[in-house]
Order: structure tokens, then sequence, then C-alpha cells
């Protein structure tokens, strides 16, 4: 049987061959659809499943913030920073039930993919 003819074979194929850089900006690709999710399930009334959506993307955060290497000095440092401000945008959008939150976490994080995206090439 070809491994590849399942979706989730490709995935896991490329995971295991990816660069930590890639793997980084794959982290950032599952936050951002998760978070678009969110925004879309929040502006349509459905809050168990924005709620799902955010837990999903903060663990991902989480997992990214965890990961950080202080001995890299300013840059984990401010990677920190962000990520602590982005868990409590995220916090507030529950909160307040405001998408717009989460779009702002989206687009700060989306600029850090992109950074990461650079570095991976």
């Amino acid at each position: 049987m070809n491994p590849y003819a399942r979706p989730q074979a490709y995935r896991e194929a490329a995971v295991m061959t990816a660069s930590p850089e890639q793997l980084v900006v794959m982290l950032y690709d599952g936050t951002n659809r998760f978070l678009l999710q969110a925004a879309a399930a929040m502006r349509a009334g459905q809050s168990e499943a924005a709620h799902n959506r955010l837990r999903r993307a903060e663990a991902i955060i989480e997992e990214l913030h965890n990961t950080l290497d202080p001995s890299q000095g300013e840059v984990a440092e401010r990677l920190a920073s962000i990520y602590i401000f982005c868990r409590k945008l995220l916090n507030e959008a529950r909160l307040q039930r405001n998408a717009d939150k989460i779009d702002q976490v989206a687009g700060l994080l989306a600029e850090l993919r992109e950074s990461w995206a650079q570095i991976a090439t």
C-alpha cells in the first residue's frame, strides 16, 4: 500500500523531514488556522466551537513559548513577551466574546510566521 494514500501520512512525513525552522512555521500555520476558525465561530455565535479552537491555538502558542531557548537572549525574551501578550488577548477575546481580538493575535503571529519562513528558506 502506498504510504501517501492517507492524507495524514503525507503530513507526518512532512513533519518528520522538516528542519526546526520549518517546524516552527508549521506551528504558526496551525495556530493561524485555529484562530481563523475560532473567530468565525465566535462571530457566528458558536461559543463551544470558538472555545475549542481557541484552546487548540493557545496550546500551540504555549508550546512555542515553552520551547524558547533563554540562552538566545533578547530574541527569546521578546518572543516570550509576544506569546504572553497573545495569550492575554485570547483570554480577553473569550471573556468579551470579541473576535476582533482573535484577529489581532492572528495578525501578530502572521508577522512572526513570515519571519520564520524567511529563516527557514
